[in-house]
């Protein structure tokens, strides 16, 4: 795996009600500190009265050890002036992950061989499953495995048991076709920092074999959908989508297949944006810097 080359960058994420001069004093903020800006983005939802939202990354030389006094000095200067909610990461320090997945391996390997080929600036603390069919290609990586089976009658335990190995060792958590439905306990445990892939576009054929139900509704377009998890199921607001052309000689198997390659480009993308801190969740929705 390639080096991180981000040791001296860092990402800016910001949300407030929209007002006069809130580029200008982000952007005077920074260039006093010594920080010099190299990527900037920002959306507002209506010209008056709406919310404002910034991304912005910047370089600032031995940024490690200036960091928390930079973000110390935000949090007092700017944050009050603008009723002003942010985050500040250093992209040089890897977030930390756990990938989950049942049998179907499409998404996990594609997740897999971009980290190994540098594409995905992440460190896998562990691969987590309910069934062991993916544990050889895994390991073929050097990463830990977890087989953890879920039933309905050990689903609180097993929950349990994936939990204790992951708390205070991961960040974010990555649903790679995990066929299992998470509890309102564990969601609360990563709000908004569980990534799943569902094989459909939503808001369209929610739950469980959506190709069967796109097959029997005569659909033109199937897709897939990468969203945060949230607790009401496959409605928690969504990060990245795609589709793709069908018609009346797609059967359901082709139309599974069609899909496989869909869901595994839209996860790879939802991933990376989440990883170079693009993201800002908006309510039910996201705001995407792209």
């Amino acid at each position: 795996m390639k080096a991180n080359p981000y040791h001296d960058i860092a990402r800016l994420l910001i949300r407030c009600p929209d007002r006069q001069g809130i580029v200008a004093s982000v952007s005077n903020f920074l260039y006093n500190h010594r920080a010099n800006i190299t990527a900037l983005d920002q959306h507002t939802t209506c010209l008056q009265e709406g919310a404002f939202f910034m991304r912005v990354e910047f370089k600032l030389p031995q940024l490690e050890a200036t960091l928390p006094v930079l973000t110390d000095a935000f949090k007092e200067t700017i944050v009050p002036k603008y009723d002003m909610e942010f985050r500040i990461s250093h992209a040089g320090s890897l977030k930390r992950v756990a990938l989950f997945v049942s049998k179907m391996d499409h998404a996990l390997m594609e997740l897999l061989w971009r980290w190994k080929r540098g594409e995905l600036a992440m460190d896998i603390a562990c691969v987590v499953s309910n069934h062991e069919d993916c544990k050889h290609a895994v390991e073929s990586f050097g990463l830990q495995y977890f087989y953890i089976p879920v039933s309905n009658g050990n689903k609180v335990e097993a929950e349990r048991e994936i939990l204790q190995k992951l708390r205070g060792n991961v960040d974010f958590v990555i649903l790679a076709r995990y066929m299992q439905i998470l509890s309102r306990e564990f969601v609360q445990e990563y709000p908004y920092k569980i990534i799943n892939i569902h094989h459909s576009f939503l808001p369209a054929f929610v739950g469980a074999d959506p190709y069967t139900k796109a097959f029997e509704r005569g659909v033109k377009l199937v897709g897939a959908t990468a969203h945060f998890v949230t607790e009401d199921l496959d409605e928690g607001p969504i990060i990245e989508q795609d589709v793709a052309r069908v018609n009346h000689r797609f059967s359901t198997d082709r139309l599974k297949e069609l899909g496989r390659d869909i869901e595994k480009f839209v996860l790879a993308r939802a991933v990376k944006w989440y990883l170079e801190d693009r993201i800002i969740v908006d309510g039910n929705k996201t705001i995407v810097f792209i």
